[in-house]
């Protein structure tokens, strides 16, 4: 039984951190601060702080979404949240590729050190009313019910004592509504139960994401107005508003593709804004750090110019479409013309270091030396 004996173990860290705890001697006045929030150690072992850290390294331009997640793991680390319920349950909405699907991935990584180690159901392939057999497994009396298939993955969905499971509904306004209907006893009493009968969910140690691109049009429609009236409409809606500028953009057509007992059991819907240029040359440094990485491995060294970023800017900076216009642009103007040069002068024992320029429109690679 791992589950049980991560448990003891834990208990038996936690004791003995108590001890060593209170072995320290006071400072004048009582324990510091630091000494305080060392001793609430909960049962999760993720600290707020490093999930912190990556996720501000890997989501850029979503300083408000960031927060807001953290706000909610922070209830979870301290163990106020609900017993009966997932640890949090959270509606990321927004534009296209302005990494939604990435938060959820970069949570799981900080947590299980693999980003992949979540359930991440796609909803776009549950569209259709019979498709929710593919979720609860097929019914008493139908083909395959007494072996109660299902998309989901148990052992990712509980985690264990120590590190809450990641589950990610990818797209979920694309879903049937008889599918969502299926969500509502998972937000409400955290267990989901096949059709069978004869197994059981439990999602109360799960961290919960729905990602939606409800209104991105009207969003891009909003961000597309003269940078004046952008502006006078924000400081508007601020003012108006309690919810965030983006979610107040969105708010009725939210309301009229979810039902509002949906909407009522999640405990924050999370407003993704656009991407704007600076952050797109944020997510160019990135994926051109993950290429050196690649290249690394591959025996080769880059040395990238200024202008080539520059470059990537324009090509990859798209309101509509996001980062992922960015992926696209340093696949096709970098990745390519890299490709070819290492196939026609292949890296020796000794790394070899190809120099990338801007030639006009197009990025040039040469060897160097």
């Amino acid at each position: 039984m791992p589950f049980l004996n991560e448990m003891v173990q834990s208990f038996q860290a936690t004791s003995a951190e108590t001890e060593r705890t209170s072995d320290r001697p006071e400072t004048e006045g009582g324990p510091s601060p630091r000494d305080q929030t060392e001793s609430i150690k909960g049962r999760f072992a993720f600290r707020p702080d490093d999930v912190a850290s990556l996720l501000k390294s890997r989501i850029r331009g979503q300083p408000e979404a960031v927060t807001s997640v953290l706000e909610g793991l922070r209830v979870v680390k301290a163990g106020l949240h609900k017993p009966t319920k997932p640890l949090f349950v959270g509606l990321l909405v927004g534009p296209t590729g302005v990494g939604k699907t990435e938060m959820a991935r970069v949570v799981a990584e900080a947590i299980w050190g693999d980003r992949n180690r979540l359930c991440r159901v796609d909803m776009n392939t549950l569209s259709q009313e019979h498709y929710a057999a593919a979720l609860t497994g097929p019914p008493p009396g139908y083909v395959g019910s007494k072996e109660g298939n299902t998309i989901l993955e148990k052992d990712k969905i509980e985690g264990t004592f120590s590190k809450p499971g990641v589950v990610l509904f990818d797209e979920v306004e694309k879903a049937s509504q008889v599918v969502l209907r299926a969500l509502l006893n998972v937000f409400d009493h955290g267990t989901m139960a096949l059709a069978s009968g004869k197994e059981r969910f439990d999602f109360t140690n799960s961290i919960i994401f729905m990602t939606s691109n409800i209104g991105a049009r009207k969003i891009i429609k909003f961000h597309r107005g003269s940078k004046f009236s952008t502006k006078v409409r924000w400081r508007l809606f601020s003012r108006r508003d309690k919810d965030s500028p983006i979610l107040s953009v969105i708010k009725k057509d939210i309301e009229s593709q979810l039902d509002p007992e949906f909407i009522n059991r999640i405990d924050k819907i999370i407003a993704f804004n656009w991407l704007g240029r600076r952050a797109i040359e944020e997510i160019v440094r990135l994926e051109l750090d993950d290429l050196r990485a690649r290249a690394r491995a591959a025996g080769a060294q880059l040395r990238v110019q200024e202008e080539v970023i520059a470059l990537l800017c324009d090509k990859g900076f798209d309101d509509v479409y996001g980062a992922r216009s960015v992926y696209r642009a340093v696949r096709w103007h970098v990745e390519v013309p890299l490709a070819n040069a290492m196939l026609e002068t292949p890296p020796c024992e000794n790394v070899r270091t190809y120099d990338l320029s801007r030639v006009g429109d197009s990025i040039r690679v040469q060897v160097a030396g």
